[in-house]
């Protein structure tokens, strides 16, 4: 009972952070509905708070579909900040991932069991090329790779519209073409009728656990972690800290083109050929950072992302936009960012104020 309560204290104070960062983001979004709309405020907070529950077991399946990009977009992110590195080119790496997954899909003829399996490792496989990039760039120039995976996000931008009208493109609606019915993900429509709901959001858990195994398990991990924390104390320990950085921008890549790879193979949803930068790229540094860093945070954050911005959809019947949900997740960031001060101050002025309660309270029974 007593390791139980401990465990529990454990996590508790290990997600605090994150619990504080939400409730000031939510409060945040209160306040903006009370001031355009305060007679039905309260209602929109609680149908944005459910999410994707307001449409019953479709809007949970496109909940859930929803999330699957944004969760391995938010490991992406949380993978290369265990290494010390910010791998802002996620959405460039979706790209990619999501492209050679449309041209495997549409070009190849393959049986059923196996065309999408093949679209979604070479997506993977597409996307952790475009991460290796800029990692190797920073191991061996040091370059940062900050810059370099904003620049290859545009690169990747312009090449995406470049390929699909050279080789999978709907002239009639400017759009890729579909994919052929043999190249899309399993789907679990019989749990979630009519949604879009497939197997990728049970690959993406999955993914999230492996990443959690390898963070914190394996000898890799503890050498990934290790660079993050000190670069030269880990070279002086012997390790390879330039095949670190590969290694970790890589795999970071890894799950960005899986995340591009997994929102596409869907008949039906396609690629428009207006320069747009993929914005599940960008949620998955919130996702990153709300998450705490954590494979198994981004996990939980990235379930949490994707509910909140169904329920930023259900909340136009109260005569509310959704992009109140970007301002929200922007409060959110935010406060995640400087979480750790919040707990100092409360910590302190928490403690002020118990010791002031006491001491009236003692002079007033005098």
């Amino acid at each position: 009972m007593v390791r139980t309560k401990k465990i529990l204290s454990g996590f508790y104070n290990t997600i605090k952070p994150s619990l504080i960062a939400v409730a000031f983001g939510l409060l945040a979004g209160l306040i903006i509905m009370l001031i355009f709309n305060p007679g039905e405020a309260f209602q929109a907070l609680f149908t944005l708070l459910i999410g994707g529950f307001n449409g019953g077991l479709t809007g949970i399946g496109n909940m859930l579909y929803q999330a699957a990009p944004i969760i391995l977009t938010g490991l992406a992110v949380a993978f290369a900040f265990k290494t010390g590195l910010f791998n802002i080119g996620a959405s460039g790496q979706m790209m990619m991932g999501a492209y050679v997954a449309i041209h495997i899909g549409v070009r190849m003829e393959l049986p059923g069991g196996l065309h999408w399996i093949v679209a979604m490792i070479l997506g993977m496989l597409a996307g952790g090329i475009w991460g290796l990039i800029p990692g190797l760039l920073k191991a061996i120039s040091n370059v940062n790779e900050v810059i370099v995976s904003i620049m290859m996000n545009y690169i990747a931008g312009h090449w995406l519209i470049y390929l699909i009208r050279t080789n999978v493109f709907n002239g009639s609606y400017s759009r890729s073409l579909n994919i052929l019915p043999s190249a899309q993900l399993p789907m679990l429509t019989s749990i979630f009728p009519g949604s879009t709901a497939n197997i990728g959001i049970l690959i993406a858990i999955g993914v999230a656990i492996i990443a959690h195994i390898i963070v914190h398990k394996t000898t890799l991990g503890y050498q990934l972690r290790a660079s993050g924390f000190s670069m030269d104390g880990s070279k002086y320990a012997g390790m390879n800290t330039k095949a670190n950085i590969i290694t970790a921008m890589t795999i970071s890549g890894l799950f960005a083109g899986l995340a591009g790879a997994l929102a596409y193979l869907v008949v039906g949803k396609t690629i428009g050929t207006a320069f747009n930068i993929f914005p599940e790229g960008f949620d998955g540094i919130s996702v990153a950072l709300l998450g705490l860093g954590e494979p198994l945070g981004a996990l939980f954050a990235g379930l949490f992302l994707s509910n909140i911005r169904m329920g930023g959809f259900y909340m136009q019947i109260y005569g509310f936009v959704p992009q109140i949900i970007d301002m929200i997740i922007a409060v959110i960031i935010y406060i995640t960012a400087v979480s750790i001060a919040l707990q100092a101050a409360l910590r302190i002025y928490g403690d002020r104020f118990k010791a002031w309660f006491k001491n009236r309270k003692l002079k007033e029974d005098v």
